[in-house]
């Protein structure tokens, strides 16, 4: 089965499993999409089940603009098959902090240039990226990563510089970074 035909049967899979009520909520709250079926993630972690991890697959899903679309792209891009400029062009597309988080914990932790690339969104401009690195260095950290002390040091001040201003999805993550370093 080619891409498009992919596709075609993941949205009938997300036709459905959508639930009305949800959608709505979602559409009334603002959420950025051309549509969203509200489908919650365990039952998009099944749908993804159906498929085969493929990059193409994943940057095709990506490309939607359909909430849950994103996410599946994010279930389905194999774990080493994304290479850092296409994770800074996902983070600088991503539409809500649920994609950001979702994307972060599936995804952008697991692949080997994460650490890297998470210190470097932190300390970037935009706030998309710092939230992005500070949820995949929570992540990290929560599994058992352990930092030198010049990088401790260096997450602790840009946390320390970034809380005043930050947004409650950015807050969170950064105390969620500073309580899995704190263990």
């Amino acid at each position: 089965m080619d891409t498009t035909e992919q596709i075609k049967e993941i949205k009938k899979e997300l036709r459905a499993a959508m639930n009305g009520v949800l959608s709505a909520q979602m559409r009334a709250a603002g959420m950025p999409y051309r549509l969203v079926f509200g489908v919650e993630l365990p039952r998009l972690q099944e749908i993804a089940r159906e498929f085969t991890p493929s990059r193409a697959l994943a940057q095709a899903l990506w490309h939607e603009n359909v909430r849950e679309c994103k996410i599946l792209a994010s279930l389905l891009m194999p774990i080493d098959q994304m290479p850092a400029e296409v994770a800074d062009i996902w983070v600088d597309q991503m539409p809500t902090a649920e994609i950001a988080q979702t994307c972060s914990m599936f995804l952008l932790s697991r692949e080997p240039w994460a650490p890297q690339l998470a210190f470097q969104w932190i300390a970037a401009d935009s706030p998309m990226r710092q939230l992005c690195g500070f949820l995949i260095l929570a992540r990290l950290l929560s599994q058992g990563a352990e930092l030198n002390e010049r990088s401790a040091l260096e997450l602790r001040d840009q946390a320390a510089a970034l809380l005043p201003q930050a947004d409650l999805h950015l807050r969170k993550a950064i105390h969620a970074t500073l309580s899995a370093l704190d263990r």
